[in-house]
């Protein structure tokens, strides 16, 4: 079964970073892609930064380049998500998902999702 079950999230003020974690289960880790996404109140579900860990592609969403990093470890199945320099605009609950076809970082590309982890951002 696959599961993914990212932590990391909580409250920050503004200009504070965060790291956030994805760890992967039931599949291998090599074969599928795997995206954070991120979902504010009231708005569509949005790509953040997606990687793909056989052959370390990347992909960010144009507003996240510069400030975000998206890195795997192998070993440990897990997907990292570096936020730096947060605003109160990045609030949302980020997920990460996994799908063994997908090429960039397309939301209906990813089949398999995570519960999601808060960020919260303040002034």
């Amino acid at each position: 079964e696959v599961q993914l079950v990212e932590s990391g999230g909580g409250l920050v003020q503004a200009g504070g970073s965060l790291r956030l974690s994805c760890a992967a289960f039931g599949f291998t880790f090599d074969d599928y892609a795997i995206g954070w996404f991120r979902q504010a109140p009231g708005k569509e579900r949005e790509g953040v930064a997606c990687i793909n860990p056989s052959d370390g592609s990347i992909y960010y969403a144009d507003s996240m380049k510069g400030r975000f990093a998206i890195s795997s470890d192998n070993a440990k199945n897990t997907v990292y998500l570096q936020m730096n320099s947060l605003k109160p605009s990045n609030t949302a609950v980020y997920l990460c998902a996994a799908d063994k076809l997908a090429l960039g970082c397309g939301l209906y590309e990813y089949e398999y999702w995570g519960q999601g982890t808060q960020v919260t951002v303040s002034v």
